[in-house]
């Protein structure tokens, strides 16, 4: 029996076709990354580090500037809960965001969820008061805070949630950094932050300025 053998056109033909397909494959598991930097973010995807570091001052001001009294703000809400939420708060998904401010006394950090309790001149035991330090600071009120920051400004809800994580850490590297290891305890604080009111006897604030007396 006679093998019919390939025309050296033919094998041109296929050989060309196997690398076509190899540097197609090639191209396909490959990442391109521009600008020169291992990993850049590429143009119109989402960017955690620099969105916290350009909104977090403006999500600062906006909180600064709508922060409300916490004495007026606890005797608002002991009243008439829904009139304190149409005048104080923002409702973002459902949930109402307070912004508030104080001068207090600090107490003793929890480490295990890394607040501080403060008593506040004119508050008593209700509400009960805390500020998160850190190291981890939970929540998405930063992001929630003014109502301006939406689902629908972003491609999808990892990066929307990223958001919230992208301003806590900007928040951190602003305020919290400036604190270093410095033990609260006893010392008289003003703080400016903003909580979610999920229980009515506890505020969590996630603060966006702290001066220490």
């Amino acid at each position: 029996m006679t093998k019919q053998r390939t025309s050296p056109t033919l094998r041109t033909v296929l050989v060309a076709g196997a690398a076509f397909v190899l540097v197609a494959a090639m191209a396909l598991d490959t990442k391109v990354v521009r600008n020169g930097a291992p990993g850049a973010p590429q143009p119109g995807v989402f960017s955690a580090a620099s969105y916290g570091e350009t909104q977090f001052p403006k999500v600062r001001d906006a909180i600064i500037a709508k922060a409300v009294d916490a004495t007026v703000l606890a005797d608002a809400l002991k009243k008439d809960p829904d009139a304190a939420q149409k005048q104080y708060a923002v409702v973002t998904d459902g949930a109402a965001e307070y912004c508030v401010r104080f001068t207090g006394i600090a107490g003793k950090k929890d480490d295990d969820s890394g607040t501080v309790p403060f008593k506040i001149d004119g508050i008593g035991d209700t509400p009960k008061i805390s500020v998160q330090t850190g190291p981890a600071i939970m929540g998405t009120d930063l992001r929630d805070a003014t109502g301006k920051i939406q689902f629908g400004q972003f491609s999808n809800q990892i990066d929307y949630q990223n958001a919230g994580a992208a301003l806590n850490t900007a928040m951190k590297k602003a305020v919290l950094a400036k604190l270093g290891d410095t033990d609260l305890a006893g010392k008289t604080v003003t703080v400016v932050g903003v909580f979610q009111l999920s229980d009515p006897g506890t505020w969590t604030v996630t603060p966006v300025e702290m001066d220490v007396k």
